[in-house]
């Protein structure tokens, strides 16, 4: 059979909207997918922004305005990268028009925005949305994450899930929209960041019962557009320390979300550790899992043994990419968009799927409790509602 054509628009035209342009751009590496999308639109309300993608021959409509995009009966799919703040209006605009989402995160600037988004969706089930969140679909994340499903950790110990990020280091770096509460949001790097700590634990249903919260204002103030220092008055990092509960018991679960790690640049981290094994990768090392195991050893009785396995380039979808080749950035980006298409055409299966919005909405409450916890000195409980 041959395959669905897509056709997909972009509003937001920065980094990741180009990210996702070369990933379409990418789709033939994908083995038998049932979708084939097309880059046909692009909004940006910078003009220049556009330009870049002039390179792209499917593009026939680019705008300043997204309801260009809205009014275009050919457009099936909408990525949006956009300021936190405008996160509400433009994704129920976009579900209102009975297209398809993918969003990026923190779906919506506050708990508010991201319960008004569910409504929306909840009004329109013709629109199939998602969050965006790429890096759970580097291959050696979903060993990790099919290791944990396996039941091999026995009872469970500990966990942690680390996103390092270094783009604010350089104290000069100047201030943007990213760095101001007003645009990005009060939970700051958990809003920017969250979702990378967050969408594993949640998917393998590790959902907190409480949060201590631990967060860093490291830089204040920073270069204006003038070069005089003005208020940069976001969380730079945020450490959660939470309970969660299990059939095999209650164990501590560490996420953290930081823009300012030195000795790092875009590092995504996972462990877990239980009694009878435990599982961690780190993007730092894209070929390497390490997993834990006690075992005899000739001549030595049982031991514990920490082994490494190399996991090669196929990850949820897969590619014609050599087996034996690592894996980066774009192949984790190209995954994410080959499920979230696959799941929006009903044959994802039970394979690792895309950030749902209800995952989306639970981090802006489990980011709450965390923000009141910091601020009270005190775990605060999570509000599971009917979840």
């Amino acid at each position: 059979m041959s395959a669905e054509r897509v056709n997909v628009a972009i509003i937001g035209g920065g980094l990741m909207g180009r990210e996702i342009a070369a990933a379409i751009q990418r789709w033939p590496a994908l083995v038998d997918h049932p979708v084939r999308p097309r880059l046909t639109a692009v909004c940006d309300i910078v003009p220049a922004a556009l330009d870049w993608f002039d390179q792209i021959d499917t593009v026939t409509l680019k705008t300043t305005d997204y309801a260009d995009i809205l009014a275009d009966d050919s457009v099936d799919v909408v990525y949006v990268a956009v300021r936190h703040d405008l996160h509400e209006r433009i994704y129920t605009d976009v579900i209102r028009s009975g297209k398809s989402l993918l969003a990026e995160k923190p779906f919506g600037i506050d708990a508010a925005a991201a319960a008004a988004i569910l409504e929306a969706i909840g009004e329109h089930p013709e629109s199939f949305v998602r969050c965006s969140s790429e890096l759970p679909f580097f291959p050696g994340a979903q060993l990790a994450v099919d290791y944990v499903r396996s039941g091999a950790l026995g009872t469970i110990v500990s966990a942690r899930n680390s996103f390092l990020h270094s783009s604010d280091v350089d104290v000069h770096k100047p201030v943007n929209w990213k760095r101001q509460a007003r645009y990005c949001g009060r939970a700051g790097v958990l809003n920017d960041l969250g979702m990378h700590t967050w969408h594993v634990p949640l998917r393998l249903g590790w959902i907190p019962d409480s949060v201590y919260g631990v967060l860093q204002d490291i830089v204040p103030e920073r270069p204006g557009p003038d070069g005089e220092l003005v208020p940069s008055d976001t969380w730079d990092n945020a450490t959660l320390h939470s309970w969660v509960q299990t059939e095999t018991g209650r164990f501590p679960l560490t996420t953290e979300t930081m823009r300012i790690a030195p000795g790092q640049k875009n590092t995504w981290e996972f462990e877990a550790i239980g009694l009878d094994g435990g599982v961690r990768f780190s993007t730092k090392r894209p070929k390497t899992v390490e997993i834990f195991t006690v075992t005899e050893i000739p001549g030595g009785g049982r031991e514990q043994v920490w082994q490494s396995v190399d996991v090669g380039s196929q990850s949820v979808w897969p590619t014609v990419t050599g087996p034996i080749f690592e894996s980066g950035f774009s192949d984790s980006i190209l995954q994410m968009w080959a499920v979230f298409l696959a799941e929006r055409a009903g044959v994802l299966g039970d394979r690792f799927g895309a950030a749902r919005p209800e995952e989306a909405a639970l981090t802006h409450e489990i980011y709450r409790a965390a923000l009141l916890s910091h601020d009270e000195q005190r775990a605060v409980a999570v509000e599971r509602g009917d979840r």
